[in-house]
């Protein structure tokens, strides 16, 4: 068992999926835990999750609800960037009008990019030296899916920003890494999934054994599969581990 006893956690878009999987590794692990969503449904979660986590309702992207959100804790010794949106942004409209997806395309950014950016930069003086930052990229960060413009950009950028503040932070001891997911049972997954479906009038059954069948493990990845990854980088074991990107996909990108 790794441990993370006495270290506490912020995790963003922590009220279901992935970042709701993390907290569960977390607490496992003995840390306490702030976890947040823009919607009430991050106080359901903490409620769920017990009394060693607290949840806070915040929009990434608006400054004076970060502001707000910083100015309520305490010291954070790891800091995991999960909050984000997945939608198609195709260049056509094949999907969605072009003003509907010019409105996506902006607010996808505007959480995936500037509101990671926003948190980081407020909780940054909570963190001490040290401390360590984790950032949910994606394989669509490192590769270039269609009808995905704004969320592979988005994650190509956030694999970008952790490489940057690996650089900036290191001399403080601050460890900056990416975990990069493949295809996981979620609720934007599975939307997305049946939008395709949709649009390519194809069954979801057939795309996701297609999706499956790229990996070199077989198995659609539940939260559980990748979240032991958070664990072992937010830990003493990943001591000379920064500035990565690590795939956490069942082989379906070998990078």
């Amino acid at each position: 068992m790794i441990s993370l006893y006495g270290k506490t956690a912020l995790i963003t878009g922590a009220s279901r999926g992935i970042g709701y999987g993390v907290a569960e590794r977390f607490l496992e692990a003995g840390a306490r835990l702030h976890i947040l969503s823009e919607t009430k449904a991050a106080l359901e979660a903490a409620d769920a999750l017990g009394s060693q986590v607290t949840g806070h309702v915040c929009d990434i992207t608006d400054g004076d609800a970060v502001s707000a959100l910083v100015a309520s804790l305490g010291p954070i010794d790891i800091l995991v960037n999960n909050a984000g949106l997945e939608r198609i942004t195709a260049l056509t409209d094949m999907f969605d009008p072009a003003p509907v997806v010019e409105e996506t395309f902006r607010r996808i950014m505007d959480i995936n990019v500037t509101g990671t950016f926003l948190l980081t930069r407020a909780v940054l003086p909570l963190i001490p030296d040290g401390g360590t930052i984790i950032n949910t990229a994606s394989i669509w960060g490192k590769t270039g899916p269609a009808w995905y413009s704004a969320y592979a950009a988005s994650k190509h950028a956030v694999i970008g920003l952790t490489r940057v503040w690996a650089r900036e932070l290191g001399r403080r001891g601050i460890r900056v890494n990416a975990v990069c997911p493949g295809w996981v049972e979620t609720e934007p997954a599975m939307l997305s999934l049946e939008r395709l479906s949709e649009a390519t009038s194809r069954e979801a059954d057939d795309l996701l054994e297609e999706i499956v069948s790229a990996q070199d493990l077989p198995g659609l990845m539940k939260p559980a599969d990748v979240s032991g990854l958070y664990v072992f980088l937010a830990s003493d074991l990943a001591a000379s581990i920064t500035g990565q990107a690590i795939n956490a996909d069942r082989g379906e990108v070998q990078s």
